[in-house]
């Protein structure tokens, strides 16, 4: 009976997260294009923080609880499922392209905040409050830098980069048409979806930390290899729908900017945030998962910048990276 409530908060927990992502993703991206906030912008702020929020509220609840193997382990463990399974299995259904602004910044910077995640735990062991302040001040100017390319130059949304999208995410008058006609949701509808997702974010957190922990114990391991596969592939599966869907619609701008932007949040807000609630000891976590987490940021980066096209990742490439996620879940799964 036991097992079969662990299991129950777990999947309970797990579909209120998803769905309630789901619901504020939709809900902030309507109320940002008010805005006339571009999409590729939105796909790297508002719906990479979107799907981002399962991670967040894992986390956080993990770090109130003392369960700090948990809060590390998952974004650790959602980080590569990024950057290898979701942009893998992206790129195979279209092509993943970048701007040169993405090239030289945000893809860039996502392997600097692995980077200094590296530096920071292998240096005393543990993320202190110190850097979590400063990985969280890293977030803030993450956000009010994209924002500001956003609104540069004529400060409309693009739709796609297939469009007219400049190198720093802005649009052209000629897709403005476009844009009011898709965008139909009212902001009352648009707030109550934001704020209904926020909850089950929320309530969907709180079992489904307690579900994986049950479940952890029930199988005689650790939190953080529950953590670095179940609960790290659970809480990206957002990021892992919302960029496959958009690749399919011929939308690789959210496509990218989810996924990067995800992983750039992980570290700066989710980590940030938590260990300012909670140091963060680097616990079962070991050096050899982190530099795993600086590879595939460095891997990414190095599959745009050889792309054919340039600044592409190729199907072909998409396949390798796909590849190497299920390697490297075989290889935790073996150790």
């Amino acid at each position: 009976m036991e097992e079969l409530k662990y299991i129950m908060f777990f999947a309970v927990g797990l579909a209120m997260i998803v769905k309630g992502a789901d619901w504020l993703t939709d809900g902030a991206s309507s109320i940002a294009r008010r805005f006339k906030i571009s999409t590729l912008v939105i796909g790297l702020t508002i719906v990479a923080s979107g799907t981002s929020a399962p991670e967040l509220v894992v986390s956080i609840i993990s770090g109130i609880d003392g369960k700090t193997d948990i809060a590390l382990g998952n974004v650790v463990g959602s980080n590569i499922f990024n950057s290898l399974a979701v942009m893998g299995f992206t790129a195979i259904v279209c092509p993943v392209v970048c701007t040169r602004r993405n090239l030289l910044l945000d893809v860039p910077l996502a392997f600097v905040a692995s980077t200094l995640l590296f530096v920071f735990t292998m240096t005393n062991s543990s993320i202190s409050r110190t850097e979590g302040i400063i990985l969280s001040g890293c977030f803030v100017l993450f956000v009010l830098y994209s924002i500001y390319i956003g609104k540069k130059g004529s400060g409309n949304p693009s739709v796609s980069t297939s469009s007219s999208i400049d190198i720093d995410g802005s649009w052209s008058e000629a897709d403005e048409k476009e844009f009011f006609v898709d965008n139909e949701m009212s902001m009352i509808k648009a707030t109550a979806l934001f704020l209904i997702g926020l909850c089950c974010l929320v309530f969907g957190g709180d079992w489904f930390v307690d579900g994986a922990s049950g479940i952890a114990k029930m199988l005689g391991v650790s939190d953080s290899v529950i953590a670095l596969t179940i609960v790290a592939a659970g809480t990206s599966f957002p990021e892992l729908v919302t960029s496959v869907v958009a690749a399919h619609k011929g939308d690789t701008d959210m496509a990218f900017g989810n996924v990067v932007g995800s992983n750039i949040f992980n570290i700066f807000l989710v980590l940030g945030t938590t260990s300012i609630i909670s140091p963060i000891p680097l616990g079962s976590v070991g050096i050899i998962q982190l530099g795993i987490v600086v590879f595939t940021a460095f891997l990414l980066w190095f599959f745009f910048l050889i792309g054919k096209p340039h600044k592409t990742v190729t199907r072909f490439e998409g396949m390798l990276l796909a590849l190497c996620a299920v390697a490297y879940y075989v290889w935790v799964v073996l150790n």
